[in-house]
């Protein structure tokens, strides 16, 4: 089949069981691979879905310039997506992320803000000086700020990567979904398509920043998570449950997903994996959990993830 346009290849991405690092005894764990979009993030679904909803609306006009702050993986799919459609670009980000999402946003033809982090930690602070930078460009340059922490659009993108699950699964009885919160919109987007297929939504959080689970947000090197704040799009009964996972199992499970299951991810992706084994053994055999494998690993070997 030929696609008229790379948007086309957006989605349709494998779900897997993991069959060597879940417990004997435990619940299966399937693990939606987001890497299979065309930047290597399920945030292709997001950023598609906020273009295309301020381009139905009339809010974004031909041509006009577009902005954003991001963790990194927002930005390389907005650039992605302005690249193909048009659009020029300002993404302000940080030295905090992994250089490789950096050079993506530049690769697409992004103008890039970099501001300075405390010692390469994502902490709260950093996403107001962010924020700050944003202002300024929608001022200088008439910008329409996507405002992924607001923007519902995003939940129509991450609906469908839900529909993809229950279609995936048909006939497979759906006992927990868990994912990690950054802007809360792929949980709460998969929860509204799923919810009534599924028993619990557990939102999880590392446990150096547990703002939902104990109020206070705090620095913490798991990229695309916990902001320090709330997110607007997590509201109240869009899950059941949160959970804070310590970030360094995380990281230490990334060598075994990638060496022992294939899985070839990042920092999110682990603490989504950990949060469904956790999971998975307070469940049966017979019994379900899911998660979502955010992102590549590509975009992190330039650290110490792998060392």
């Amino acid at each position: 089949m030929i696609l008229d346009s790379v948007l086309e290849a957006i989605g349709d991405t494998p779900l897997v069981r993991l069959r060597r690092i879940v417990p004997d005894g435990a619940a299966q764990v399937l693990v939606k691979l987001e890497g299979g979009n065309p930047t290597g993030s399920y945030k292709d679904r997001m950023a598609l879905a906020m273009i295309e909803g301020a381009e139905r609306r009339g809010v974004l006009r031909p041509g006009q310039r577009v902005v954003e702050f991001t963790g990194g993986s927002t930005g390389s799919s907005l650039a992605f997506i302005c690249a193909v459609k048009g659009y020029p670009l300002s993404l302000v980000s940080s030295d905090a992320f992994s250089p490789e999402k950096l050079r993506t946003m530049q690769a697409f033809g992004a103008d890039l803000v970099v501001v300075p982090s405390d010692q390469g930690r994502i902490t709260p602070d950093l996403f107001v000086r962010m924020r700050h930078e944003v202002d300024r460009i929608m001022e200088a340059e008439n910008a329409f700020w996507t405002d992924q922490f607001n923007n519902t659009d995003a939940l129509d993108g991450y609906a469908v990567l839900g529909r993809e699950i229950l279609a995936q699964t048909a006939g497979t009885t759906l006992d927990v979904f868990c994912a990690a919160v950054g802007t809360g919109g792929m949980l709460v987007g998969v929860a509204q398509a799923i919810r009534g297929k599924v028993d619990r939504i557990v939102a999880l959080e590392p446990a150096s920043s547990p703002m939902l689970t104990a109020g206070f947000g705090g620095p913490h090197r798991a990229e695309g998570t916990a902001t320090g704040t709330i997110p607007p799009l997590l509201t109240p009964g869009s899950y059941d449950e949160a959970r804070a996972l310590e970030e360094p199992e995380a990281r230490e499970l990334v060598k075994s997903l990638s060496r022992l299951e294939g899985v070839f991810a990042g920092t999110s992706s682990a603490l989504n994996v950990l949060g469904a084994i956790q999971l998975a053994t307070e469940l049966t055999p017979e019994q379900t959990v899911v998660t979502v494998a955010a992102d590549t690993g590509l975009k992190y070997l330039a650290g110490d993830l792998y060392l």
